[in-house]
This record gives structure tokens, sequence and C-alpha cells, in this order.
């Protein structure tokens, strides 16, 4: 599976970047969830901390923004993230592009020698590269958007 990871998705909100992390960082030995209850099940059974499937839904949406530190405890180990991956600084930006780096990593068939090959390209070769993988990802996200 390639993941697609819009510079909204990782920097912005805190919705956001749960959502992210629900959509693209679920437990491969975990169902992923088919619903917010599904989902506060699976994290509450993981962490041994009761979250809600409220609590999951707001959290979700935008509706709750300032979650408990036990609550952003419990989603950091389970999708196995540091806990400043939720913040909203520079560190947090940082953050969140080594969290999608090392979600392309093994799980999607993006492997270290491909990481070493395009390490190993000029300036130039990876500026296209890059240009091809954000235009992969927009074309991917309209796929999408049109089977809703």
């Amino acid at each position: 599976m390639w993941w697609a990871v819009p510079d909204e998705a990782v920097t912005s909100s805190l919705a956001a970047k749960i959502e992210w992390l629900i959509q693209n960082r679920w437990p491969a030995d975990s169902s992923p969830p088919k619903n917010n209850v599904e989902a506060a099940a699976a994290i509450s059974e993981a962490t041994r901390e009761d979250l809600s499937s409220t609590t999951v839904w707001k959290l979700r949406t935008g509706r709750a923004d300032n979650p408990q530190l036990k609550t952003l405890k419990a989603l950091s180990a389970f999708f196995g993230v540091p806990i400043g991956y939720f913040g909203d600084d520079e560190d947090a930006e940082a953050t969140a592009d080594r969290v999608a780096a090392s979600s392309l990593v093994g799980e999607s068939g993006l492997n270290r020698e491909a990481l070493r090959a395009l390490v190993e390209l000029s300036d130039g070769g990876r500026q296209l590269v890059a240009d091809f993988i954000i235009s992969a990802a927009r074309l991917e996200r309209g796929r999408r958007a049109e089977d809703l």
C-alpha cells in the first residue's frame, strides 16, 4: 500500500492527524475499524486505557481538540508514534514527517534499497521523483473521491 500524505493531514489539525493514523498506521495485526466503536475498542484493548467511541468520534471530527494526556499516550502507543506527533509546532511537523517516512519503509514495499537509491540520485533526479510522487498522489486522491 502506498501512503499519500497531504501536508494538511500531518501538520494541521489534531483531527487530520488522527484520521491519517487510523487510515494509514492501523496495526497490521488488527482488523481496520469499520466505525468509531471498533476503533475505540481496539485502542482500549491494546493500551488498557478506557477510550470511548464518542471520544474517538470527537477527535476524528475536530469537535474535541484538547484531549487528556492519557488519551494522547494511548493513541501514541497504539499507533507507534511519538507523542510529539500530536503537537502543532515545528517539532510536531518534523515528527509528522518522520512518522510518514517510517510508514513507507517495509510495509509498503518501499525498502531501504530504494531509499538509498533515492539518496544517490542527483538533485534533479530527486526532484523528478518527488514531482512524480506528488502527481501520483493527486491522481489517487481524485480516484478515491470519484469512488465516493
